[in-house]
């Protein structure tokens, strides 16, 4: 049984009920994160960033060469969360009206004409964006209005999308041919950019033996879309301690070379993070800690949280390019001073 006890009364019979809303809910999410784990081999640490973004509510962005399972990783967490999840892949060909939708000109029996707007993939639970940075600057932000705002406007007319509504897109490295940088603005509607590495070796023979035999298996739901809203209205009640909150302010604020002493950021950051990492950072936290089984952040888990939150909102200069110096190289050294 979880400690819950955020709110002033603890015997008051509301917060028995919320104990015991909270205890389901981490059972839920332990039952969450072993059904991923049997389908996703060796890649813990980034389903646990993917489920933090979606019990924050954001969007997340997965970055990676081919082949590491960013795909399988996407549609299977769609399985297990019971939600309607539709795939689109970008390529340079893709048309912002093939993720909205379009309208189209009917003609009924009687001779009567009229518009009749047809629903795009984005009008899903949650839609997979399968190599966004292979299509067009102008299809990709497409995205962004539904991405804020969760609606599109087509024709003059807004259209509101499903909740929950949430984008994960995957991304392969901009070496590779045939990839457009996505824009700054769409970056920062990511709440977290997620970074799939290659799996050790023994992760990587457990993943032989379990998908090249003549039987795979089959993920099963194990929530569903009530389930995850009402996780997200948990997390956002969740208490956060005086003193994590100001690592977390001095941490995002010592990014920005305008508000910062380091001579090393004044030099090597263009610009740095604005205020919605750190709601970000704070969403995050909470949801990060939930998966732990905790009911309050703790310094780690800004710590743990830091890259996949700040590296896509920072510029570096080219002083900084010059050196081969990375954004994580800068919020590592950032994350080094906290304590």
């Amino acid at each position: 049984m979880i400690d819950f006890n955020p709110f002033p009364s603890a015997s008051s019979p509301s917060n028995a009920l919320e104990a015991e809303e909270a205890d389901r809910i981490c059972t839920l999410l332990k039952s969450v994160q072993e059904e991923l784990a049997r389908v996703v081999f060796g890649q813990e640490k980034v389903i646990r960033f993917v489920l933090t973004t979606l019990l924050s509510g954001g969007h997340a962005l997965l970055v990676g060469p081919p082949g590491l399972g960013k795909t399988l990783l996407v549609s299977t967490i769609g399985t297990v969360l019971g939600l309607e999840t539709r795939r689109v892949q970008f390529t340079p060909d893709l048309m912002p009206s093939d993720i909205t939708g379009s309208e189209i000109l009917d003609e009924e029996t009687t001779g009567r004409r009229h518009f009749r707007f047809v629903k795009g993939p984005v009008f899903s639970q949650m839609l997979m964006a399968d190599e966004i940075n292979r299509a067009s600057p102008r299809t990709q932000s497409a995205l962004l209005q539904a991405m804020q705002e969760h609606h599109i406007s087509v024709a003059g007319v807004e259209h509101a999308l499903p909740t929950p509504f949430h984008v994960l897109a995957t991304q392969n490295p901009l070496e590779q041919e045939g990839t457009y940088p996505l824009p700054e603005a769409q970056l920062d509607r990511f709440m977290l950019q997620i970074t799939l590495d290659f799996p050790t070796e023994e992760a990587e023979r457990h993943m032989l033996l379990a998908t090249t035999g003549a039987q795979r298996y089959t993920p099963r739901p194990v929530m569903n879309a009530f389930d995850l809203c009402e996780t997200q209205a948990l997390v956002r009640e969740l208490p956060i301690g005086e003193r994590i909150m100001n690592a977390l302010l001095q941490l995002v604020r010592s990014a920005r070379p305008q508000q910062t002493t380091d001579s090393d950021i004044r030099q090597y950051v263009a610009w740095g993070p604005g205020p919605r990492a750190t709601q970000t950072l704070m969403l995050a936290a909470r949801a990060y800690a939930l998966l732990h089984n905790r009911l309050s952040p703790c310094l780690e888990d800004i710590a743990e949280l830091a890259v996949p939150v700040l590296t896509h909102r920072i510029g570096l200069s080219f002083a900084a390019h010059a050196e081969g110096l990375t954004p994580e190289d800068i919020v590592t050294k950032l994350v080094n001073r906290l304590g």
